[in-house]
């Protein structure tokens, strides 16, 4: 029984891990939304606030990231307090803590906004093959791969010659 405890409780520790990394980013129940959750420096970020109410306002500091405070307000999206921000572009990657405090209740809510060097829209990924010289054997250029292919045929034939002479005695 021990001897599976430990593995399943490893496991079950996991996945719990795994969904807690993939969850939203929001504070308390009905809290605070970062938009997108990570982005990169001079990026633009949205911040909703459910938490403060239908109509509520807010106010926001993002200095942690280094841009400062921000002012929320309804937006024509709907109820709650939304507001915008830019991610200063001297932001260094990491992760931060944007807060905000409602204007009414007092309520202070919290999200994490995550700087990354790239933003997820303006990777590329590379496409063809990669330009090593040697490598490649089914490369772009069949005739180089079949010279190369014929070039390695011939020196191991001349090896293999060379070392039956020497074994025979034939003055090699």
């Amino acid at each position: 029984m021990r001897r599976t405890a430990r593995p399943l409780a490893g496991t079950a520790l996991a996945v719990a891990a795994a969904a807690l990394a993939a969850a939203p980013a929001y504070g308390a129940a009905g809290g605070l939304e970062v938009s997108p959750s990570s982005a990169a420096p001079g990026g633009q970020v949205t911040v909703r606030a459910a938490a403060c109410g239908d109509g509520g306002t807010a106010t926001g500091d993002a200095s942690a990231v280094g841009a400062g405070s921000l002012s929320l307000a309804p937006g024509p999206g709907g109820p709650d307090a939304t507001g915008r921000f830019r991610v200063p572009p001297s932001a260094q990657p990491g992760t931060y803590e944007i807060t905000v405090t409602c204007s009414g209740s007092g309520r202070r809510i919290t999200g994490d906004l995550v700087v990354t060097l790239t933003s997820v829209r303006g990777q590329v990924h590379p496409r063809g093959s990669v330009k090593t010289g040697v490598g490649g054997a089914l490369g772009p250029d069949p005739v180089q791969t079949a010279a190369g292919v014929a070039a390695l045929a011939v020196a191991a034939a001349g090896g293999t010659w060379l070392l039956h002479r020497r074994a025979r005695g034939d003055g090699i």
